[in-house]
């Protein structure tokens, strides 16, 4: 492959122990053989009702409870996580919140990923200065007008 890194995420809210290390079991061997550097990535679903929430099994964690995206967080870097990716689902009706990005931010000393719900700069400025590293966007992208949305986006966040 042409890739040189992967996420390799552990879906640490989920109640199926799948998701939180046997899938990541299967595909080691995989990500060796490939010579892929592996980036040990907590992913944290926030909310409820996207299909990362349902397929994942997961027990989502509420946009208003920050403190729990923080404890999560926390315990991911004492994992030895450098990378924690606070997902709220493709196409989410609502992005993880201002707020939870500078909780995570206090006791996380990794780079944060956020996702999800984004479809405005302005909500993108805001999770970029509450403290995310990087963010993730798709579905905005597959929308009338979402490749001048997104041009729109980066510039706010460059300037």
């Amino acid at each position: 492959p042409k890739a040189h890194a992967i996420l390799f995420t552990s879906l640490m809210n989920s109640e199926n122990p799948y998701y939180i290390t046997q899938a990541q079991t299967l595909g080691a061997p995989l990500v060796r053989k490939f010579g892929l550097e592996a980036l040990p990535t907590a992913y944290l679903v926030i909310g409820e009702g996207t299909s990362a929430w349902f397929f994942g099994n997961v027990r989502g964690i509420p946009f208003d409870k920050p403190k729990i995206a923080a404890a999560y967080s926390l315990a991911a870097q004492y994992l030895g996580m450098r990378f924690v990716y606070l997902e709220a689902g493709s196409g989410a009706k609502q992005s993880v919140t201002p707020e939870m990005v500078a909780t995570v931010r206090k006791v996380f000393d990794g780079f944060i990923i956020v996702g999800g719900g984004i479809k405005a700069a302005k909500t993108a400025n805001s999770i970029i200065k509450a403290g995310a590293d990087g963010l993730v966007i798709g579905t905005l992208l597959e929308q009338t007008n979402g490749l001048k949305k997104f041009t729109e986006m980066v510039k706010s966040i460059r300037r």
